[in-house]
């Protein structure tokens, strides 16, 4: 970077109205590795913009020493010390450390830190912009001529949307013995600043003077642009790809006016002195357009020889991309990277592709709502743990240190919750604090990824993909394994627990089984209630349809409620309870003939069951919750009396009188509600009884099943709390984004209403050190998603707020209802609209890095194997019930007619291979997916590299087999768009004569990255050379 010095003083030694904030801070580096103590020093620290400039000393008009550029950077709150804060870097330097003198100084300086970037200013920007549109619509809308406007409103004209291509013509060579290596740049100019911000760039085009670049520019809709933007080109010559050694051969500036005018612009290429010409660049426009066929317009732009080639155009108006914004995704999705490609097809025509990445808003709104819910669970369980009322002194123990650590849980998940509140702006957690612990439940590098194809003769088509880091539990470490290990051990350990100790196993079904009857209690109780009270109204009223149709929903209610009840762990676990009463005698006694030890546990053998007490009826459940349906039962035999009693009132009746028609309206206190009455009561108290009596043989159940598992039991919970949350967030950015898709497609709305939608989650991970526990954690994670639905609701209004998703539901029962505005909540049929709707995940992993390698040669692939069977199987299942309930003809046609059963059977035969490597296995779960109308997601450890690498392979290959993409150019296709990921900031650093560096922009999200695919860590070679030297020995010995 270079900068001024003297201008830099001069900025930092100005007056206090200058700076955003100032003050007092106690400054020291943490260098990792190092465990002696810092050294801190205090320092006057003043903020202004992106740069936090730190003085020699405290005093105010001491020189600077140090200026941070707060770019690329995360603020977060110390842990070790609650007055501290840390700055850190992306790129990998030491962390600053800040040390404020009270709690409330720190978190001041907190939040202004973390609005000091570009990013914060360009949502700022972005809010003042819509600001003035919606004060230019009201000022329009309260002229009072049409079409008019006061004089001093301010007017955005709205651009339409900006796209060209590139290519250069007669470019100069370097030497005299090669042809240029070029690549062009995008700037975007800043006039009132006099600065450069770097925006795209294309790939290199090799050994020719004429290159025609694939790689075009695109602009998002809501990116700052107007007729008066200038948009720089400079074009490099790239002499050694892998040195990435640039010279630059010259530059040329347009506006977008001009563009917007001429449609095409021959711009001459200047040196930076601006004297010579060394060639021309042709700018063309992509503009939007429809033939009067119908079919797809073309135009015809010159390339770099002259020759004529056609290029695809935009769509009109309502189609596919229309649909690509909205008030849902503008809600959900955040900061696009826009890019769009031009490839040739077999037929020599061109197609135009365009890709859209996205952040995702959920990936902090979903985890926050999680944690309100973890927490209103865990409070609810202790208020139950203390309405079980008293316990012998064994249970009494076990309930106390029970609810102790439950209250710890609470803290923890209340401090994370007030942190993640602190973090305003954020909408995704990058890969360097995948181990923070505030960010735990935050899914790393959550992104959308759309490509549009546009080519002739074919409807607009797009395909969604999802790309996440794997959801698993970083910042609580792998050193023991991931959860599929972890609650294998502690299933074992929790039946020898409990054949040495006063206390009954109760399997992870039971234990589901309890919460299920607790759930199921907390919603039809208050419903039977209700239902009670509306049926006593219909019999004040004597409104004989609404008394029927009440007492009908009432028996339904009650049928369920009495169903629940019926279960057999209900039962046992009341028996268990008596027996865990302080007046409770046992007659078994201890091997030495001594009685049980009260105080603490005491040696028992293994029982299956609870010895009942000699003063206590078995049969006494049974007729607890059968008083319910007998108590039913007289209230329907009453109301068919009374209904039987009135129709043989109104056969013999006379003409009614004007006295008898006035009292008929009257509401008749003496008839038929004091016949109901105390059937009604008898009912209400009957369900009060069942209620209290099951709850607290439930919590009873959950307290045992704690009891032979704490304190391990509950950090398996917390962890897998933690993995949930990131996996949900995941599905919920998927299920949205396929929604949104999907709208209008009766086929897909169909197929989500009967059968619910397939989330195939598509995984790198090797099977090799602490990727084992990843794996294993994303098992977990991904098979609870199976317990998870979705519900279609109506926004109240289209504001952001309102349409962001909600979770409602307790562990291993959510439900993310979905809000939709009003106009688009109407259009859908009824069957989706408030119903739950199912979604049925599924998890493929095959590892393809040197690790994997490792691990195929002296590892274990067992746990990939396991996983790729189990997935299949769910998969078939999905598929059968598929076509047994949907008509395959609504599934999404393929210009590949490869038949589904087709595509199963070659998976079976791939999962049943022990093949190393054999990514065939995801090419085929993913075209699978595609087919059956799926949402696609692709992992690794961080969602960078190796997914990249996936995403990019994967788009050219459907671009190849539905899309006609000519096979020579391939490669060169594969090349441009990954070429595409390289992060603007790199490009931010390459020389340029006329006006060096330019400002560094937005730092780029997820994958735009050079990419290292197969690298080898020096502890990694450090173990090959040793596995290599053994197996020589043994080889020649």
């Amino acid at each position: 970077m270079r900068f001024n010095i003297k201008a830099l003083a001069s900025l930092s030694q100005g007056p206090p109205a200058n700076f955003d904030k100032e003050g007092k801070l106690w400054v020291h580096r943490i260098p990792p590795g190092i465990p002696q103590k810092p050294e801190r020093r205090e320092r006057w620290c003043r903020l202004t913009g992106n740069l936090l400039f730190l003085m020699q000393s405290p005093s105010q008009r001491s020189d600077p020493v140090e200026v941070i550029v707060l770019e690329r950077c995360h603020v977060v709150e110390s842990g070790d010390n609650h007055s501290a804060l840390r700055i850190k870097f992306e790129s990998g330097e030491t962390d600053l450390c800040l040390e404020a003198g009270t709690a409330s100084a720190l978190q001041s300086w907190i939040t202004v830190l973390r609005e000091a970037n570009s990013e914060s200013l360009r949502e700022k920007i972005l809010h003042l912009q819509r600001l003035l549109m919606a004060m230019t619509a009201s000022v329009e809308a309260d002229s009072p001529k049409a079409g008019g406007a006061r004089a001093d409103a301010i007017l955005v004209p709205e651009l339409p949307l900006v796209e060209f291509s590139l290519a250069c013509q007669a470019l100069a060579s370097p030497a005299r013995d090669r042809k240029p290596n070029s690549m062009l740049q995008i700037s975007v100019v800043n006039t009132l600043e006099r600065s450069l911000a770097a925006y795209s760039c294309t790939e290199i085009v090799e050994g020719t003077r004429d290159p025609l670049f694939l790689t075009g520019v695109t602009f998002p809709p809501d990116y700052p642009l107007c007729e008066e933007t200038v948009l720089k080109l400079t074009v490099y010559d790239v002499r050694d790809r892998s040195a990435e050694s640039r010279s630059f051969l010259g530059f040329a500036s347009f506006s977008v006016g001009d563009l917007l005018k001429e449609h095409q612009l021959t711009l001459s290429l200047r040196t930076s002195d601006g004297t010579s010409a060394v060639g021309a660049v042709v700018v063309s426009r992509l503009s939007m357009g429809e033939a009067q066929n119908g079919e797809t317009e073309q135009v015809t732009a010159a390339d770099a020889t002259g020759q004529k080639h056609t290029v695809v155009c935009d769509p009109p108006e309502g189609s596919l991309r229309g649909g690509d914004s909205g008030p849902l995704t503008s809600a959900v999705f955040r900061n696009p990277v826009c890019k769009v490609y031009r490839f040739q097809t077999t037929d020599s025509k061109w197609m135009l592709v365009r890709e859209k990445m996205a952040e995702c808003t959920l990936s902090f709104h979903i985890p926050k709502q999680l944690l309100k819910l973890y927490i209103q669970e865990d409070m609810t369980r202790i208020q139950e743990l203390q309405g079980l009322g008293e316990l012998s002194p064994h249970w009494d123990n076990l309930r106390k240190e029970l609810m102790g650590h439950l209250g710890q849980a609470i803290r923890s998940y209340q401090e994370v919750l007030t942190e993640l509140s602190k973090m305003g702006g954020t909408s995704f957690k990058p890969s360097c604090c995948k181990a923070e612990k505030y960010l735990e439940f935050i899914p790393i590098n959550l992104h959308t990824q759309r490509m549009q194809v546009t080519s002739p003769k074919q409807t607009e088509t797009a395909y969604d993909i999802i790309t996440v880091g794997a959801p698993a539990a970083h910042s609580l470490g792998f050193k023991n394994g991931g959860l599929r290990r972890q609650l294998g051990r502690f299933e074992a350990e929790k039946k020898s627990f409990s054949t040495t100790y006063q206390c009954i196993y109760f399997s992870p079904e039971d234990t589901a089984k309890a919460r299920g009857v607790l759930a199921s209690i907390s919603q039809l109780q208050p419903l039977i209630s209700s239902l009670a009270d509306q049926l006593m109204q219909a019999a004040r009223q004597r409104s004989a349809e609404s008394l029927k149709e009440t007492l009908k929903t009432l028996c339904d209610t009650t049928e369920r409620f009495v169903h629940a009840m019926k279960e057999e762990l209900v039962k046992s676990a009341h028996l268990a309870l008596h027996a865990a009463r302080p007046d409770y005698v046992s007659d078994s006694v201890g091997t030495n003939g001594s009685p049980p030890r009260e105080d603490g546990p005491a040696p028992l053998k293994r029982q299956n069951s609870v010895p009942p007490r000699v003063d206590y009826d078995e049969e006494e459940w049974d007729r607890v919750w059968t008083n319910v349906a007998k108590s039913l039962n007289c209230i329907i035999a009453m109301v068919d009396r009374l209904q039987e009693l009135d129709s043989n009132e109104q056969e013999v009746s006379p003409e009614p009188t004007l006295a008898d028609v006035i009292t008929s309206h009257t509401p008749d206190v003496d008839g038929w509600q004091e016949k109901i009455y105390p059937l009604v009561v008898t009912l209400k108290d009957c369900v009060m009884e069942v209620v209290d009596r099951a709850k607290k043989s439930m919590t009873f159940v959950l307290l045992q099943e704690a009891a032979c598992s704490l304190p391990q039991g509950l950090l398996l919970r917390q962890r897998r709390d933690t993995v949930f949350s990131q996996a949900l967030t995941a599905l919920s950015c998927g299920f949205i984004m396929r929604l949104n898709a999907g709208m209008q497609d009766e086929g897909f709305l169909q197929q989500l209403h009967l059968v619910g939608v397939l989330a195939q989650f598509e995984s790198l991970l090797s099977t090799y050190s602490e990727e084992i526990g990843m794996l294993e954690d994303m098992e977990v994670g991904i098979a609870d998603l199976h317990s998870v639905t979705f519900k279609i609701t109506e926004a109240k209004s289209s504001d952001a707020v309102d349409l962001q998703p909600k979770v409602c539901g307790w562990r291993e029962c959510y439900t993310v209802e979905v809000p939709l505005p009003c106009r688009v909540f109407r259009l859908l049929p009824a069957e989706v609209k408030g119903q739950p709707l199912h979604v049925y995940p599924v998890l493929f992993n095959v590892g393809i890095n040197q690790q994997q390698t490792l691990a195929e040669r002296f590892g274990d692939v067992s746990l990939q194997e396991r996983i790729n069977q189990k997935n299949f199987y769910h998969l078939e299942n999905y598929y059968k019930s598929l076509s047994d309930k949907v008509p395959l003809k609504c599934l999404p046609p393929f210009q590949t007619q490869t038949n589904l059963k087709e595509l199963l059977g070659s998976l079976s035969q791939h999962v049943a291979a022990r093949k190393k490597k054999n990514v065939e296995i995801l090419w085929l779960a993913g075209a699978i997916c595609r087919r059956l109308n799926g949402i696609r997601f692709t992992s690794c450890k961080s969602a960078k590299d190796r997914t990249s690498m996936s995403v990019t392979l994967e788009q050219c290959s459907l671009l190849r087999d539905e899309h006609q993409l000519d096979s020579e150019n391939f490669s060169r296709a594969l090349d441009c768009m990954r070429s595409s990921r390289l992060s603007r900031a790199e490009s931010a650093h390459w020389p340029d004569p006329e006006t060096g560096p330019v400002a560094e922009p937005k730092p780029a999200s997820r994958h735009f990255y050079p990419v290292a695919l197969l690298l080898v860590s020096s502890h990694l070679l450090v173990v090959w050379l040793i596995l290599s030297l053994v197996f020589l020995l043994a080889k020649y010995q």
